[in-house]
């Protein structure tokens, strides 16, 4: 393919940039060859000239499509190089805000600088067991691929972390680990992981510092193992450590620091502890205060001491030890301050007592003098003699700085032994994970010893990944039968041999070292004249000859001579050690013990490999002589073996790359700078792995991916059969040049840019589609818009030609009206001017007629107002004697008034006082006084009798008194008439003077008063306007308020029936989570207990004998058998020890409030059996004082008395044997009354429960015996019948000749004294009765009389107050009284029905027991006896002929009973030939006739047996679906038996009344239902799991890879990460296999006659778990967002919601679970470019989260050129609108999430006795009843 057809107009390249390291640009005309310039278009909008390398001629790289930016795999693009690999990550990190990116087989890791929500345990759920390519890039598909290569190919694994100073290197090396820790499985991954991440503060505290490129920089490598045990476990884990920067502790270059611990130290000195190391501020220190910058903005370094501290601890190195250490460093830094001073130029001396010395001294516990010696002189040793030689100034500050290196690397060794030691395990390891963290490529301005034995390691580790990934093709192409052509890589085994190799770098370093005056000058000179001009890689800088530079892989780098050998030789004198060996302080001579011991605390690990050797310089012990030689391996020799060993390391174990890239150095969020990154990715070998790529076959497809994605370019004749010759002859038409590609076994191999090539085709293909399209539908909208214009035209047309003809018209109209508007105008001017002068003549006569009229009417009013005048006087008078005879009136009758209302008073009096009003008052209280009524009836009588007499001698004094009163006002008027006429006359004159004068000024006050009344009516009238006016805006003003009171009431109904429905939906959120966190705990509970028996398990295989003598009960079981064990009776004695005998460890404390009640319950029962106790003595006692009355009653039977007798003894030892009972526990309180044992949950507690639970229905029981025997005795006194004495002496008589035995004499004589007693005390027993009854109607009449006294006093108050008052205060009170009676109806009925129940259920009990002694009686009763029996009224229990629904076994077949019903039953069988949940209805049967039986010991085996044996039913088969929905099914229906026979009305309403004759009679198992309950929640909990297992598999395979609608999805290229493929094979799951397998659910579930809702929640739950995992894998998998997998998930959707309609299960809630997979997959089909689609789909994705709807449009990928990117901007827009929506931060949705169950009750309409047991279940030993 020539460039001419790639280089074309519109073509996009990258051009090199200075800033921007690469530009894009667009060619603006064709390439041709010959060209020297390219005419380029630049993005911000230049034009360019581009100029071409005259010698290369090399085109610029062109740019990948559009299409292929953002992959999660680099090798997938199709033009590998340098700026596309740039641009994508910065797509990538910038756009999509995704830090991971694979480069085939390594993963690019970018440092975000901000903390992101994916590294959860549900993210880490999601990527575990999942393959590499099929998730997103991410650290923890790294991890898992390395785990499950671990366990595949039982190899050891390596994650080699490298990256720069501040790319997250250690962060991504704690993320695989805890990788590791979460989906291993292990019980103590968190202790190891937990220990893991501890020993960082304190590594980071003794081996990071600050550096000028980062705050805390690691300046050693580690290399972390994490071993698993056979079943791949972690149980443990190691940690190497090497090339320590030992020269940071005695220098530090400008702006950096010493290590952290010396700052740490400082900032503490002020801390109690650390006064004795004399410590202050680090400027005052000479190791401290070189870099000028002693803090770090924002750390504390106290705190930062104070969490080191911490971590020391939590690893267990004790306050002794940590003290030694900050000893050993404050004494470095009092060394670091130690002066010389020079005598001359070979020898110096320390001042006198010099303070820093002697603090140094006292902290390492050595000699001052012999320290102050040694550190001035040197000891040199020759064949003969040995010398001690004093030493210069600069060599005692070498030799200082040395000791202190020294001191500090052995320090250093000595913590990592500790913290190996705490992460050692004792188990055997198996294999292991290793994590290498190391540092990557450097160069700085001045590089030196560090630098160069950095980059030498990367060398070795570049070398070792190079061919790794040579490898790795070579069987790739091997295995796709390719063949093989040697790729050209670099080989960087020429610069290693240039370090490493005889007469390499070190060597001549080594040999200089050995020289007595070997110097930096000297060894580069050496360097110079070995290796310039004779290897290409070593070169000479032009202004220095004291620097050497080496190219390296990633880039050229310069190094300065000085200081290599002094750092290389680590030279520390022998007689320092020794003095610091002879310490008293005993942890120093631990740092200095020989080599094996002091410096390998990472010596051979469990699998038994050799460990990386230390760095630092080690001490040898040297031959007897030898001096200043101690140290013979130099650190160059070291470290070149710690390196070969770690790379044997890493060969002998599969190794997996993560290359950490530092995006800017300035640690800003999410800022991409490229110069940087380009820099990192060429050192990092991520370019070179590109390079290898696209030096073979970078780009390779599946014929099936091929066929699918290039469909379109081929034609229907071409499509054959067989794929892989459909793709061959396509291939070879499209692309002529045959070396462009390969065909595989599986695959088609393409060079690089072909797929770019096939794209441009595809695309060009489709485009030319799309404009054909596009030509027709314009052609097509065009022609419809032409004739509807057409159309529209004739339509206008119409319009306008009658609009014309209808203005036409109405000009004729308007012609015409105008005519006849002038003549009717002509008539109104004639008409008006008539009209005026006839308005005149009227105006004239009507004044003329007025003025006439007004002069008759002044004559009229005159008249008028005289007769006026004359009228008001005589009315005055005639109303002043009114108002005189009107007063006397009212004045007597006011006095006749009260005299009726006393009378009336009296009357009511009387009333209130008479029983009949009584009777009024308290309508139902007849019952009551019944026994009352006659005495009252007889008392009414007489008091009517004496009422009648007294009302008509009242009539008679009424009748009498009115005459009297009538007299008498008679005479008062007749006198006071007299008066009044005689003061008559002379008022009369004295009033016709006054009228007279009246008269005149009546007459001049006339005029005024006609005036005032004109203005007064003038003003009343003004006025009724006024009113009206307002009253009218009163109206409408009240209209408003009426509608606004409406409105507000509507408001105020609105927003509380609102308020209602969301606390309604709150407290269903707050029972749901209840009810979850409950089901939960119900869940771990049950985890626990089988936890608990694999380990007992366990225990049981591996202690082969048990210890005699020793047994220990699970307390797991025992408190399960204690949860369903219900007792009515105190536990057995051999039951009690061995509750009580608990280990001592399992006390908690005493709860004194609850023991405190307990006594108090003690004493209460032992008052009510003292109670009991002398209440039978009584009897006895009055049984005795009958024997006077024997003579005169009937006898009974001695059979009879006698087993009275014998139940008043039973009475009596069960009263003893509680007393007995109450004192072994008031023993036992005393005795144990520590806080431990009687705490809740101690045995003792337990016990105590127990016993009192066992009393209390005992002496219940005792009450009720009591009560009914008395009952019985009643009876049958009643039935006696008197006889005639006669009679019955002579049956005695005759009774008394058959006895021939005295015995039976005495027996007959006992029995009729017992008879005698009997009887007394019944009579005494009845008339105590009587005289009771009488005194309760005395204390009834005294009541009685209470409340009428009352009722009057309320009477006499009522009539003193107004009328309406008074109603209001009596209905008050009648309403209050009617309540309280009726309350206390209700209690009494309440009672009574209570007592009722009761009372049958326990007549049923001992009429049956009395049943049967009778039977055991009446053999030994005479015949005599029998002819004469009285009838008893004692019912005798007759067996009925049908069926009771009631199965009877033997308490020994209980086990056959469980083993054939529940652990050997096979669900299969019985769903499909038997009737659904016949197990429970059979469990159901057998537990009622042990409750018929009253056996509750029966009961309680019976009920625990099953619930244990469905437990171990459960634990053998519970992956089996069918079997645990068979449990399931089978649990509910017992616990709805239990409920529907339970006698509870809540449970009776559908029961028929068969059914209700069935209900359990003795025994209430409202306990043993919530058992049950919580059984079948833990079955439930199991099925979902089960379910989950089985649909997990399918899920993402069919809801979103498999193509549902073929064609619509195209798949994109992928590179070395292959995915799953999206074409259905023979092993892959589609929709179709889920709702197969739904459909296998549903039906099972159905056999099984589960519960329909259930069904129901069972469903809502599988169909959350398919959605939840779509979507969780959705947001996880970029190649997954796009448009047609957005159809495509709309359309699966559908056919589940097709699936709910066909089943009925709409109303399930199912489809609400689906809801955020389909906003989803709308979200991934809406529009997303303007503001309107943004708020559309702000309201839309309501389901979803923000970080859900972010990541979604950040992951949204098209498939097609046609479809455009998320611009970041809609994206910010979006996060912008949903700022303020309150949703959950976690991305993914929780997979394992279970909703919280319900059991609706579902009663049965079976009835029980028409069930059948078939033979097939081996329940012959069970029978109906």
């Amino acid at each position: 393919m020539a460039a001419s057809e790639l280089y074309t107009k519109f073509a996009r390249v990258w051009i090199p940039d200075p800033e921007e390291v690469w530009k894009s640009a667009e060619l603006l005309k064709d390439y041709k060859p010959g060209d020297k310039v390219l005419l380029l278009h630049l993005e911000e909008g230049k034009d360019l000239e581009y100029h071409l390398d005259p010698k290369t001629k090399e085109l610029p790289h062109l740019r990948n499509p559009d299409i292929l930016v953002g992959e999660n795999d680099l090798t997938a693009l199709s033009y590998l190089h340098e700026p596309a690999v740039l641009h994508n990550l910065r797509v990538r990190f910038i756009d999509s805000k995704l830090i991971y990116t694979y480069c085939g087989i390594v993963l690019v890791a970018i440092n975000p600088y901000e903390q992101l929500p994916i590294y959860g345990e549900d993210i880490i759920n999601a990527y575990s067991g999942q393959n590499m390519g099929d998730m997103d890039p991410h650290i923890f598909a790294v991890a898992e691929e390395a785990y499950k290569q671990m366990a595949r190919d039982e190899r050891n694994q390596s994650i080699i972390v490298s990256g720069e100073s501040g790319a997250g290197k250690t962060v991504s090396a704690k993320y695989a680990m805890r990788y590791f820790a979460t989906v291993s499985g292990s019980a103590s991954e968190a202790n190891v992981e937990e220990k893991v991440l501890a020993s960082n503060p304190i590594m980071e505290s003794i081996g990071n510092a600050k550096t000028t490129r980062n705050d805390n920089s690691s300046r050693f490598g580690k290399y972390i193992e994490i071993g698993f045990d056979k079943r791949y476990r972690i149980i443990g884990a190691n940690m190497r450590t090497y090339l320590l920067e030992k020269s940071r502790v005695v220098f530090q270059a400008e702006e950096e620091r010493n290590y952290h611990i010396f700052y740490q130290l400082c900032a503490s000195a002020q801390l109690p502890e650390f006064k004795m190391l004399r410590l202050g501020n680090a400027n005052s220190f000479h190791y401290t205060k070189q870099g000028g910058s002693p803090v770090i903005e924002g750390v504390d370094d106290a705190k930062e001491m104070a969490h080191t501290r911490q971590a020391c601890t939590l690893l267990g190195i004790s306050e002794s030890y940590q003290m030694g250490i900050f000893r050993i460093l404050a004494g470095i830094l009092h060394l670091g301050n130690v002066a010389f001073t020079s005598r001359d130029s070979d020898s110096c001396t320390i001042p006198p007592k010099h303070e820093p010395l002697s603090i140094f001294c006292d902290l390492m516990g050595v000699d001052y003098e012999e320290m102050c010696h040694w550190l001035c002189h040197r000891k040199l040793a020759t064949a003969t003699e040995t010398y001690i030689k004093p030493i210069s100034k600069l060599q005692a500050t070498n030799a200082r700085d040395a000791l202190a290196k020294h001191i500090y690397a052995k320090l250093f060794n000595w913590i990592v032994d500790h913290v190996n030691q705490a992460l050692h395990s004792a188990v055997k390891q198996h294999s292991f994970i290793g994590v290498l963290d190391i540092y990557g490529f450097e160069t700085f301005e001045i590089n030196s010893f560090e630098q160069f034995c950095i980059n030498y390691a990367n060398e070795k580790l570049q070398q070792q990944f190079n061919m790794h990934v040579f490898k790795l093709e070579q069987e790739e192409y091997m295995k796709e039968q390719i063949p093989w052509t040697l790729i050209d890589f670099y080989d960087n085994q020429p610069c290693i041999n240039l370090i490493e190799s005889k007469l390499g770098v070190l060597d001549l370093l080594d040999e200089e070292c050995k020289m007595p005056k070997g110097t930096d000058d000297t060894w580069a000179q050496k360097l110079y004249n070995t290796h310039l001009n004779k290897c290409a890689l070593f070169e000479k800088p032009r202004l220095s000859n004291k620097a050497f530079i080496i190219q390296h892989f990633a880039d050229k780098v310069e190094y300065q001579c000085e200081g290599f050998l002094e750092k290389n030789k680590d030279t520390v004198f022998e007689e320092q050690i020794k003095v610091l060996k002879s310490s008293k302080f005993k942890m120093l001579p631990e740092l200095f013990q020989d080599d094996e011991k002091a410096i390998s605390p990472t010596s051979a690990t469990s699998s038994g490999r050799t460990p990386l050797t230390r760095i630092p310089a080690k001490a040898t012990k040297g031959r007897p002589g030898q001096t200043a030689k101690e140290h013979k391996k130099t650190v160059g020799h070291q470290f070149r073996n710690s390196l070969h060993l770690l790379m044997e390391t890493l060969n002998a174990t599969t190794p997996h790359y993560v290359r950490c890239i530092k995006p800017n150095d300035f640690k800003f969020p999410f800022t991409f700078d490229e110069k940087r990154a380009v820099q990192q990715l060429r050192a990092c070998g991520v370019l070179e792995t590109i390079r290898i790529s696209a030096a073979g076959f970078p780009s390779r497809w599946t014929y099936q991916e091929f066929f699918s994605r290039y469909r379109v370019l081929m034609k229907q004749k071409d499509v054959l059969g067989d794929r892989k010759q459909t793709c061959k002859n396509v291939l070879e038409k499209l692309i002529l040049d045959k070396d462009k590609y390969q065909f595989g076994k599986t695959k088609i191999f393409f060079r690089a840019g072909q797929v770019a090539y096939l794209e441009k085709l595809r695309a060009d293909k489709l485009r030319a589609a799309c404009i054909r399209i596009q030509k027709t539908i314009r052609g097509w909208l065009l022609r419809k818009k032409y004739l509807r214009m057409r159309k529209a035209a004739i339509t206008v047309q119409r319009y306008v030609r009658g609009y014309q003809a209808r203005c036409y018209a109405k000009f004729l109209r308007r012609t015409n009206a105008a005519v006849i508007i002038q003549k009717y105008w002509r008539m109104y001017v004639v008409h008006k001017k008539y009209k005026i002068k006839r308005a005149a003549t009227i105006v004239l006569q009507s004044y003329l007629r007025g003025y006439l009229a007004r002069n008759r009417y002044r004559k009229i009013l005159r008249e008028h107002k005289a007769v006026i005048i004359q009228k008001w006087i005589r009315g005055w008078l005639a109303r002043t004697h009114y108002k005189k005879s009107i007063h006397a009136i009212i004045y007597l009758q006011c006095c006749f008034r009260r005299m009726m209302a006393k009378r009336e008073l009296k009357k009511l009096k009387i009333e209130a006082r008479s029983v009949e009003r009584y009777k009024k008052l308290h309508i139902g209280m007849e019952n009551k006084i019944m026994q009352l009524q006659r005495k009252v009836d007889e008392q009414n009588k007489d008091y009517k009798c004496l009422m009648e007499k007294l009302t008509n001698l009242e009539g008679i004094y009424n009748s009498e008194t009115e005459k009297l009163r009538s007299d008498l006002e008679r005479l008062q008027l007749s006198e006071e008439e007299a008066k009044v006429a005689t003061g008559r006359v002379l008022s009369l004159q004295e009033e016709i003077a006054k009228l007279r004068k009246d008269l005149e000024q009546t007459q001049s006050e006339k005029k005024t008063i006609e005036e005032r009344a004109d203005r007064y009516k003038q003003e009343t009238e003004q006025l009724v306007s006024n009113l009206k006016e307002e009253n009218t805006l009163l109206k409408q003003e009240k209209e408003t308020l009426n509608h606004l009171i409406v409105e507000q009431a509507k408001e105020m109904t609105e927003t509380m029936e609102k308020k209602l429905v969301e606390e309604t939906k709150q407290l269903e959120l707050e029972l749901n989570d209840e009810r979850l966190r409950y089901q939960n705990l119900l869940n771990e509970f049950s985890r626990l207990e089988e936890r608990y028996d694999d380990l007992k398990e366990e225990m049981t295989l591996m202690v082969n004998v048990p210890k005699p003598g020793h047994k220990r009960t699970d307390s797991t079981h025992s408190s399960n058998e204690s949860e369903y064990t219900f007792s009515s009776e105190i536990a057995d004695t051999e039951d009690i020890p061995s509750r009580t005998e608990e280990p001592s460890e399992k006390k908690v404390p005493l709860d004194m409030s609850l023991f405190l009640k307990l006594q108090k319950r003690v004493t209460e029962l032992e008052q009510e059996k003292q109670v009991m106790q002398d209440e039978l003595d009584r009897k006895e006692e009055q049984m005795l004082r009958s024997k006077a009355k024997e003579e005169e009653r009937p006898q009974i039977r001695g059979a009879e008395l006698e087993y009275e007798s014998l139940k008043r003894q039973e009475l009596e030892s069960e009263n003893k044997k509680l007393k007995n009972e109450l004192n072994e526990l008031r023993k036992a309180l005393s005795e144990k009354s520590a806080p431990e044992v009687t705490a809740p949950g101690a045995p003792a507690y337990r016990v105590l429960m127990e016993q009192l639970t066992s009393v209390s229905e005992e002496l219940d029981v005792r009450k009720e015996e009591v009560l009914i025997l008395r009952s019985q005795l009643v009876s049958q006194k009643e039935a006696i019948q008197p006889k005639n004495t006669m009679t019955d002496s002579t049956i005695l008589l005759e009774d008394v000749q058959k006895m021939k035995d005295k015995g039976e004499i005495a027996q007959a004589y006992i029995g009729l004294k017992e008879t005698n007693r009997l009887l007394e005390s019944q009579l005494q027993s009845q008339k105590r009765s009587h005289e009771n009854e009488a005194e309760a109607l005395r204390g009834e009449i005294q009541s009685l009389k209470e409340e009428n006294n009352r009722q009057q006093q309320l009477l006499a108050q009522n009539l003193q107050l107004p009328p309406e008052a008074r109603i209001e205060a009596s209905l008050q009170h009648e309403i209050t009284r009617l309540t309280n009676e009726n309350l206390d109806l209700m209690e009494q009925l309440e009672k009574q029905d209570k007592t009722v129940r009761k009372l049958k259920k326990q007549l049923k009990v001992f009429a049956k027991k009395i049943g049967e002694l009778e039977v055991g009686q009446m053999e030994n009763i005479s015949p005599g006896q029998i002819i004469d029996e009285p009838i008893r009224p004692v019912n005798i229990p007759r067996k009925e002929k049908d069926f009771q629904g009631m199965l009877e076994y033997k308490k020994e077949d209980e086990q056959k009973l469980v083993k054939n019903l529940i652990l050997e039953l096979k669900p299969r069988g019985v769903a499909v030939n038997l009737i659904p949940g016949l197990p429970a209805y059979i469990l159901f049967m057998c537990v009622r006739h042990a409750d018929y039986l009253n056996d509750d010991q029966k009961v309680r085996s019976l009920l625990t047996s099953t619930i244990n044996s469905i437990k171990k039913v459960l634990k053998k088969r519970g992956d089996d679906f069918e079997t645990v929905s068979f449990w399931l099914s089978n649990t509910c229906r017992f616990l709805h038996c239990l409920k529907q026979y339970s006698g509870e009305e809540g449970f009776m309403k559908h029961n028929t009344s068969r059914q209700n004759e069935h209900c359990l009679t003795n025994f209430d198992l409202a306990e043993y239902r919530q058992v049950l309950s919580d059984l079948a929640i833990q079955i439930y909990q199991q099925l979902v799991r089960v379910l989950e297992n089985i649909l997990q598999p399918m899920i993402v395979s069919g809801m979103l890879e498999h193509e549902t609608i073929q064609g619509v999805s195209g798949v994109k290229p992928t590179g070395l990460r292959k995915r799953t493929s999206s074409i259905a094979d023979e092993g892959t799951y589609t929709l179709d296999s889920i709702l197969r397998q739904l459909n296998s659910f549903h039906s099972v579930m159905c056999q099984h006659g589960m519960d329909p809702e259930l069904i129901k929640q069972v469903v809502k739950q599988m169909f959350y778990i398919v959605g939840a995992i779509t979507l969780n894998n959705l947001l996880l998998r970029k190649d997954m967002c796009s448009w047609s997998k957005g159809m495509q998930i709309r359309y699966n959707v559908s056919q589940l919601e097709e699936w709910l309609r066909d089943k009925n299960l709409m109303n399930s809630g199912a489809k609400e679970t689906l809801e955020p997979l389909i906003q989803a997959a709308q979200l991934l089909q809406v529009k997303k470019k303007t503001d309107d689609d943004a708020e559309a789909i702000c309201s839309m994705c309501n389901a979803l989260t923000t970080a859900q709807i972010v990541k979604v449009l950040n992951l949204y990928t098209p498939v097609n050129e046609f479809e455009e990117r998320v611009s970041v901007s809609f994206i910010r827009t979006i996060q912008m609108r949903l700022r303020d929506r309150k949703d959950s931060p976690q991305l993914l949705m929780d997979a394992k999430h279970i909703f919280p169950v319900t059991f609706p009750f579902n009663p049965s309409s079976l009835a029980l006795e028409t069930i059948q047991i078939p033979a097939s279940l081996g329940l012959g030993f069970i029978s109906r009843v």
